[in-house]
């Protein structure tokens, strides 16, 4: 059993800083944008600053802005490098059970009582999350080793009530592409299939002529 040799906090911590993030220097990038949803196509052109804040311009379509935005959000709060202790240095943590293909649980106390997470060959398998009033739960299916750290490729995630456990929202599946663009892995491509009782969202994201910007 890993907890033979490790504590269950520092077996989660390697996994946790083994998450591939960027730098303290990472100057922001800018790209072309190519928006699919359903059909229908928008196309633009994006930048993310150093400080990671989104700016998207040639598309009016406010709908459209938005979902471009949140995504890009989203990825530079993933790429973000903060320390251990500033996250979870409130949380305490206990190993769970072993499921049959080698992954390890971690069950949350303190602070996040409630989380739980799956450690597979040093990387975060599933995060089961209380997080704005649900619970968000996220499977990874593959992911990329970078050489400094891991992205995740392709991966699910669902929404719960915490008290009900009725389910909100659809069952989303990602799939993620990076391109390494000077010394920085950035997302060129995304892909986003919901599942909803009224079918199918399909969205796709791509990035193209990805460039860093000048560092001031």
């Amino acid at each position: 059993m890993v907890g033979t040799q490790l504590s269950a906090r520092d077996f989660f911590r390697a996994a946790y800083e083994n998450r591939y993030t960027w730098d303290q220097h990472f100057p922001g990038y800018s790209a072309d944008v190519t928006f699919n949803h359903n059909g229908t196509t928008y196309t633009g052109q994006i930048k993310v600053s150093a400080d990671l804040k989104p700016e998207i311009n040639g598309i009016d379509d406010d709908a459209a802005q938005k979902a471009i935005h949140g995504q890009l959000f989203e990825v530079s709060i993933h790429r973000v490098r903060r320390k251990f202790e500033d996250t979870h240095g409130n949380n305490t943590f206990t190993y769970g059970e072993t499921l049959s293909d080698g992954a390890v649980e971690i069950l949350m106390g303190g602070k996040a009582t409630g989380d739980k997470y799956q450690v597979h060959h040093n990387e975060v398998s599933m995060v089961h999350r209380h997080i704005h009033g649900v619970v968000v739960t996220i499977h990874t299916h593959s992911s990329h080793n970078t050489g400094e750290g891991y992205l995740s490729h392709r991966y699910d995630s669902v929404y719960h009530d915490p008290k009900t456990g009725e389910q909100k929202g659809g069952f989303s599946t990602f799939e993620d592409e990076y391109e390494k663009v000077g010394d920085y892995h950035i997302l060129s491509r995304r892909s986003i299939e919901t599942r909803t009782d009224d079918g199918k969202d399909l969205q796709e994201f791509i990035f193209s002529n990805i460039a860093l910007l000048d560092a001031a």
